[in-house]
Formats: C-alpha cells, structure tokens, sequence
C-alpha cells in the first residue's frame, strides 16, 4: 500500500480515538437533549442582542479581518480533513457499499463513520462564529433569516444523525463538507482583501446539493421498502423537510442575487 496513503488510513481511520469511537447519550459531549436545546437557544438569544446593540460598531476592521481569517481557514481546513476522513472510512470500515446508503437496523453507532459525523455536528456548533463575526463587522445587511435558520437548524440535523442512527449520512457529509471547502475558500480570500468573482458559484453547489441529497434519498427509500429497513428513518424525515425549506430559501436568494441583478443590468445598458 502507498506510505502516503497507509498514513492517512491510520490517522483518519485507524486511529484508535478513532476506532474506538462510540456515541453514548448522556457521556459523550453534547450527546444530551438539554445540551442540544442550550446551545441553540443560546445562539438565538446572543444573535438577536448583539445585531441589536451598539457593541458592533466599537471594533474596527484591522482588528476583526486576521480573526476572520483564521476563523474561515480553519473551516477550510477542517471540512476538507472531514471529507477525505468520511471516505477513507467508506472505503477501509463499510462492508458493502449498500451500508453508505442504508445502514442496517442493528447498526451501533460507533466506530470511524459516526467519529466524523460527531466531528461534524462540533464543527456546526463552531460555525456559529461565522454570525458572531458578520454583526462585529457591522455587515448587518449579510445576517438573514437564511443564515440563522441554517445555522441553527443544521445541528439539529446533525444531532440526530448520531442519535438515530440515520442511513445516508455518510454521503449527506461528504457532499456537504466539498461544498463548504468551496464557500470556506471562498470566504479566507475575501477576509484577505481579495473578493474571487465566482462567488455565485458557491450558492449554485449549495442548491445542486440540495437537489442531489433528493436524487440519492430515492435510492435510500427503495431499499428501506423492499428490504429490512433502514436506520434512522424518522432522522431522514426531519432531514428531508430541513433540506427541502433550505432548498426553496436558496432559490429564493439565487433568483434575488443574480437573476434580477442580472435583468437590471441588461436594462441599464439597453439605449
């Protein structure tokens, strides 16, 4: 096997905080419903104090650009370790590839696979800052109801990926962390002074997401009715609704953000 590669499997799979990962309701951190409830409410209340305060416009750009940086490098970062460590694990910890879609009913959840989706449902909890540093940089105009409902819907999602065992979250992460490997990099480079003009590009892979999590749900259903059933079909169900609102709200900024800014632009330059 290749060095690189053996490398990779051992630190993303084979390690043994890894291996031996197991979701445990009420020991492993932020595993418990008050915990769960707690932290959103908590990013509701702080969210709506803070874009309504004066605290906002007492820090300056110089200070908040480098912590903005960091904050969406990390990202980057870690939704790029959390992509390659979902397949590794896909291809080294799945017995067959029908498991990635439908996972049995007497799935534990432990081991590499729900290892990611717990790293993956912390990194939403930290994806919070994404708001906190939006109102200090007194970019109001930027926190809509898209942005906070996300924020604070995707945890939920994430929460019951891991508590019930949900089947096809394995992809569901994977697609999700490309796509915000794509935003993240998008972000770092505007928070350097440098703004990429493909940023329509990161709203078309978020709705292509939405769309594909559709596709692939079908092939889910499928097995779930004609076989033994999958795990976690309640989580699907909150998954499919949250994703289906997400998918009409993203439309809706895609037709307002380019669509009509492009039909105002061709009048502008008709004689």
């Amino acid at each position: 096997m290749n060095p690189i590669f053996s490398t990779l499997q051992y630190w993303l799979v084979n390690h043994p905080l890894i291996l031996q990962f197991s979701w445990t309701p009420g020991h492993t951190l932020g595993s418990t419903p008050q915990f769960l409830f707690l932290t959103i409410f908590t990013y509701l209340s702080l969210t709506y104090l803070l874009s309504h305060s004066s605290f906002r416009n007492s820090l300056g750009s110089h200070f908040l650009k480098p912590i903005t940086a960091l904050h969406n490098l990390t990202l980057f970062l870690l939704s790029f370790i959390m992509a390659v460590g979902c397949t590794v694990s896909i291809i080294f910890h799945t017995p067959h590839l029908h498991h990635i879609i439908c996972f049995p009913s007497h799935i534990s959840p432990s081991g590499p696979l729900f290892f990611w989706a717990y790293i993956f449902y912390l990194s939403k909890i930290l994806e919070f800052l994404d708001t906190l540093l939006i109102i200090l940089s007194n970019s109001i105009q930027r926190l809509t109801f898209l942005h906070v409902y996300h924020h604070a819907t995707v945890v939920i999602m994430c929460y019951l990926w891991l508590t019930t065992r949900q089947s096809l979250f394995p992809v569901a992460l994977i697609t999700n962390s490309v796509v915000h490997v794509i935003m993240y990099y998008y972000y770092l480079w505007c928070a350097m002074g440098v703004r990429p003009k493909w940023k329509r590009l990161v709203t078309d892979c978020q709705i292509v997401q939405f769309v594909f999590s559709f596709g692939i749900s079908g092939v889910m259903l499928y097995y779930h009715f004609t076989g033994l059933g999958c795990s976690g079909i309640w989580g699907w169900c909150f998954n499919a609704v949250f994703n289906a609102s997400l998918l009409l709200l993203f439309l809706d900024f895609h037709r307002k953000s380019y669509i009509k800014k492009r039909i105002h632009h061709d009048k502008d330059k008709r004689p």
